[in-house]
């Protein structure tokens, strides 16, 4: 008999932990705003970066795209650093 309850105690908890995640779970809403969030930080610092590169070149002599590639691969490092630790802390 000690087994039967075990048993039983067990199925009840798994049911719980059942219910517990089907409420926690996340709304289409809360879902949309999660990767909309994530899109923007991981567009804003490439977008920045390419601009600020862009006007670099346009300032120095003999530079026509070098500033914005290099500002383009910046905004790459910092947007993926950005969703990483973003999606590390959710």
């Amino acid at each position: 008999m000690p087994d039967d309850d075990q048993l039983k105690q067990a199925i009840e908890q798994q049911a719980q932990r059942m219910a517990q995640a089907e409420r926690d779970r996340p709304t289409l809403l809360a879902q949309t705003v999660f990767l909309g969030t994530l899109a923007l930080l991981f567009v804003l610092p490439v977008v920045g970066g390419a601009y600020l590169g862009d006007w670099l070149d346009a300032r120095l002599p003999h530079y026509s795209y070098r500033w914005t590639m290099a500002g383009l691969l910046a905004g790459l490092v910092v947007g993926s650093v950005n969703v990483y630790l973003y999606i590390r802390r959710h």
